[in-house]
């Protein structure tokens, strides 16, 4: 029973939709290696020697892709110009990389890293403009998340926009993400791309702690020991067969593993949803043209053939419904190529209770008593404008995504110290007293029905308690 669901696990990752793909210039393997870009190579070895020594050195000129064959355009293209003779695109976008890697092209299509900028825009459209500005958000933001790339009238790119390699990016001709972003220009290497530190350029910090996470998880100490037996060139990379040392972020989220194949969709294995107020568990819908979107427990759940909205607002049908059970049995056929079923299953019972005790310990009444301060007009709209909507934010957002993080990799101390720990601390030093002084007696009440009528808060109500935790016990207070 069990090989026959992970047999159909694995029929999921490849039943993709087909595409057709850009009508920019098509190549196939007979027409690499332009002639015409050859020139591009001589004079670039003299005014851009770097950048020409990364290219001899990569895949693609070991293959006879030059220049021409990637920045070659038509003169109609939105971000064609003209240069040394020759119509080009200063972007390489994945429509381009498409025309040969096109397995990839369907893949990262519709991916959750291609809804970066939709992302930043629907999600937190205030934080970078009322904290930062502009060019903050061009300099900070934007590079992980991607820009909108925009060209100005002289056919130029506009720099407000550009440079901009991040991960979802809006490309001029209309497609997104920025395959660079992984895949450092001009070599393309598939080893930088396995490293971790090319997820956690960007997954690191306050919104995505991963980098803290993994090089304090038993996985990051085993990969820093054992990084020279990772095989990270090798053309396949399956766990078990090329490498066995220690899994990547690659290794989970998108590799090879037995009959899994790899994907360049690195959310299509995720249960939970970790970074807002409360995780859900999320179902994958995957849309006839090859777009997906997630879709919380509980919302209903559309059926197979039916027409829905995309998170775009644009409508399609619906092609395949994945349930959280079926992302996470994907997620563990990884962990299987190393651990047994009942280490595995158990972990992952583990990672559970713990989102589910923050859940229902911090997040969901956390997001109750603020929901009742804005309807009992306590709190303005405005967002960041009153002390306690940054506390709250801080909760969640930043020590509640760090604590189910921590969780989710195996980090005891991100889960803790740094996490849980740090949520507690907020929500009873810092968050309820914040309350109490908004709102007052209306306050007290808010507190009394969300929280202390709580199993878990029942501890409050234990006033003659006595404890040595902060130092000095119940008989040494009352002496002083």
């Amino acid at each position: 029973m069990i090989s026959i669901r992970l047999f159909f696990i694995s029929i999921f990752f490849l039943f993709l939709s087909n595409f057709s793909l850009a009508a920019k210039v098509t190549l196939d393997s007979s027409g690499w290696g332009l002639e015409e870009g050859k020139s591009c190579v001589e004079c670039h070895s003299k005014s851009s020697s770097g950048l020409t020594h990364q290219w001899r050195n990569s895949a693609h000129a070991q293959a006879n892709v030059n220049c021409l064959d990637c920045h070659q355009a038509y003169e109609d293209d939105n971000d064609a110009i003209e240069h040394e003779g020759h119509v080009i695109a200063t972007i390489v976008s994945p429509k381009d990389c498409g025309r040969c890697h096109e397995v990839e092209y369907k893949q990262q299509k519709g991916s959750v890293h291609v809804k970066a900028v939709s992302f930043l825009k629907n999600n937190m459209p205030l934080l970078a403009q009322h904290f930062g500005g502009l060019a903050g958000n061009n300099s900070g933001c934007a590079k992980c998340h991607g820009s909108e790339v925009k060209m100005r009238g002289d056919g130029t790119l506009d720099p407000a926009t550009w440079p901009n390699t991040g991960i979802g990016r809006i490309n001029p001709d209309g497609s997104k993400g920025s395959c660079s972003a992984c895949h450092g220009r001009h070599q393309f290497s598939k080893a930088q791309a396995r490293e971790p530190s090319a997820c956690t350029h960007c997954h690191t910090g306050i919104e995505s702690p991963d980098k803290a996470v993994y090089e304090t998880s038993k996985h990051g100490m085993l990969y820093a020991a054992h990084r020279d037996e990772m095989n990270l060139k090798s053309d396949q990379w399956v766990v078990g067969k090329d490498y066995s040392a220690a899994p990547t972020c690659v290794t989970c989220h998108m590799g090879t593993a037995g009959k899994m194949k790899s994907n360049h969709d690195v959310g299509m294995r995720d249960a939970w949803n970790l970074n807002s107020p409360v995780s859900e568990k999320q179902y994958l819908i995957i849309f006839q043209d090859g777009d997906k979107r997630e879709l919380s427990t509980t919302e209903a759940l559309p059926r197979r053939g039916e027409t829905i909205k995309k998170l775009d607002g644009t409508e399609a049908k619906v092609k395949m419904v994945a349930s959280p059970k079926r992302r996470r049995q994907a997620m563990m056929k990884s962990c299987l190529e190393c651990h047994s079923k009942g280490f595995t299953k158990n972990s992952m019972q583990q990672f559970d209770d713990f989102v589910e005790l923050y859940n229902d310990k911090y997040g969901k009444p956390a997001k109750a008593i603020m929901q009742a301060l804005y309807d009992n007009n306590l709190l303005t709209p405005l967002a960041f404008d009153e002390p306690i909507e940054h506390t709250y934010w801080a909760l969640w957002h930043n020590e509640g995504t760090r604590a189910r993080h921590g969780a989710a990799m195996g980090s005891a101390n991100m889960a803790w110290w740094e996490g849980m720990h740090e949520v507690a601390t907020n929500f009873y030093g810092k968050f309820l007293p914040q309350v109490k002084e908004l709102a007052g007696k209306k306050g007290d009440e808010i507190i009394k029905e969300h929280i202390l009528e709580s199993e878990y808060h029942e501890w409050l109500n234990r006033t003659q308690e006595a404890t040595n935790v902060l130092g000095f016990t119940k008989e040494s207070n009352d002496e002083n």
